[in-house]
């Protein structure tokens, strides 16, 4: 029986793993290495012993009813979209909120975990922690890995000829990038265009002499602000809209859908993308068509090589006098506290049963949490994985056989492996992935039982945006709040707007 609980990190993921783990009766107990909750959210100034944060100026790109903890609504007067610091702010008021602070061992880092001797029978771990050069030894009964996928930086410095050898300039990796002083009057190449490299870009174009952004792929640009100025993920993710994709053929879907993203502007003008391409990824910025048409950053193809000052790239142009090359090339994860026995089951999270399990482990007492990637929030993601895991580690739940999710795993593998810069192409599902661990959990609503017995909940939950709180409505967990966090989720999103109201007796909605 599972009683003391690991969990690793106190980012998003580790919160709502402690809230969790307390919701089901387990004892846990949280290594944070740094002094604060908080993540990659929790800026700072500094590399802070090598611990990664966003950049100073960073916005969330998915909305706040959207991405918020299920049974905990952010406040009505925080705007739609966070800049870092309301967003840790919200943490603290969830941990607060909670009573989670108690559970937390700040400045203490899990230095191993590895198997106990008798693992085969007992499941237990023995993780050895640091406090203040001071080495200690736990013994635990599950462990919760919560330390994200933004941890090694990917610089693929071998695909980019003469970086090391020619180049004279600078080169850095956008996690070294904190704001855009060291950049005023240079000319910067950003290389990737994700959302990173995008919004580095804009950014950057405002006090550089010149900045150019090379892209390998295509890409769709879309705005935050959708249909009459509403949250884009909120008026798209609904599941009626996953019940169309489900509907219709894929091509059909897909030609919708770039047909949506040119009806802003036409990609295929901006040198962005092009309706024929099969290799995409979808970013989220307004200003880079703007700049784009106002020559401040230029768009560049992959780079074939760097000489002394200039890079050439595959087109056959030369762009001379580069200053600084920042690479926006996303990151590896790697997990260098589990013992090597244990890493070698996994190469990439698509080895893990539902993005999360290694599944041929002995006992099912090791749970990788928040690990994956989403075409919608990855915090809401974590707290559904956080709360099937903590059932299954109570006893509430069960996982299949070994053999069972080794194929269900083997099935869901891509058959080429991609590096870590195309990972935009293997997003999943934002409702696909949380209903399908909601369904494992025990929690997933059922709309046609909502419309027999409460019709005006099931509209929204159907038509409206699928936000967290429809995961509190039925099952383990449940959330007397829930019904009503759904039925006012615009009035919230509105809510930060009101602050000079107009008379508009014309618009009825």
């Amino acid at each position: 029986m599972v009683r003391r609980v690991a969990v690793i990190g106190a980012g998003v993921g580790g919160l709502a793993s402690v809230k969790c783990c307390l919701d089901e009766g387990l004892e846990p107990t949280c290594f944070e290495r740094s002094e604060d909750i908080g993540g990659l959210w929790r800026y700072a100034d500094s590399m802070d012993g090598g611990r990664v944060s966003v950049y100073r100026s960073v916005i969330t790109n998915t909305s706040k009813e959207m991405s918020c903890f299920s049974d905990f609504p952010c406040p009505e007067d925080f705007p739609s979209f966070l800049p870092h610091s309301l967003l840790l702010e919200y943490f603290r008021m969830y941990a607060r909120h909670f009573d989670l602070l108690r559970h937390i061992h700040f400045k203490t880092t899990a230095l191993s975990v590895r198997k106990c001797p008798d693992f085969a029978t007992s499941g237990q771990w023995e993780v050895v922690t640091e406090t203040g050069g001071v080495q200690e030894s736990h013994i635990f009964d599950a462990v919760m890995v919560c330390t994200g996928h933004y941890q090694e930086p990917y610089l693929p410095l071998a695909s980019f000829p003469g970086i090391n050898t020619c180049f004279k300039g600078q080169y850095l990796h956008s996690r070294e990038y904190k704001d855009v002083e060291a950049f005023r009057g240079k000319r910067v190449l950003v290389v990737g265009i994700g959302n990173t490299g995008g919004d580095l870009s804009v950014e950057l174009s405002r006090v550089a002499a010149k900045v150019f952004l090379s892209s390998r792929s295509s890409t769709w640009v879309f705005s935050r602000v959708s249909d009459h100025g509403f949250p884009f993920d909120m008026v798209s993710t609904t599941r009626f809209n996953h019940f169309l994709d489900w509907l219709l053929p894929s091509a059909l879907t897909k030609r919708i859908r770039f047909r949506k993203f040119n009806s802003w502007f036409n990609h295929a003008n901006y040198g962005l993308a092009s309706t024929k391409s099969s290799n995409f990824k979808v970013i989220i910025n307004e200003e880079l068509p703007f700049c784009l048409l106002s020559g401040t950053i230029v768009l560049k193809p992959n780079v074939k090589e760097f000489t002394k000052s200039s890079a050439v790239f595959e087109d056959g142009t030369t762009e001379e006098n580069i200053d600084v090359v920042l690479f926006a090339t996303g990151y590896i994860f790697s997990f260098p506290f589990l013992e090597e026995s244990v890493r070698s089951l996994f190469d990439d999270n698509r080895s893990l049963y539902k993005r999360i399990f290694p599944p041929q482990l002995e006992k099912p007492t090791l749970a990788i949490i928040g690990l994956v990637q989403l075409t919608g929030s990855v915090m809401v993601g974590a707290e559904m994985q956080a709360r099937w895991v903590t059932g299954i580690f109570a006893g509430w739940n069960k996982l299949p056989p070994a053999s069972r999710m080794m194929a269900d795993v083997l099935k869901k593998k891509p058959p080429v492996k991609r590096n870590p810069s195309e990972r935009e192409n293997l997003k999943i599902s934002f409702i696909s992935y949380t209903d399908e661990i909601a369904s494992c959990a025990g929690v997933k609503p059922s709309v046609l039982r909502l419309l027999l017995t409460d019709p005006r909940l099931a509209l929204a939950v159907f038509f409206g945006p699928c936000t967290p709180y429809q995961y509190r409505l039925v099952g383990r967990g449940k959330w007397s709040g829930a019904r009503n966090a759904i039925l006012t989720q615009w009035q919230r999103t509105l809510k930060p707007l009101r602050t000079r109201v107009v008379d508009d007796s014309s618009n009825g909605s």
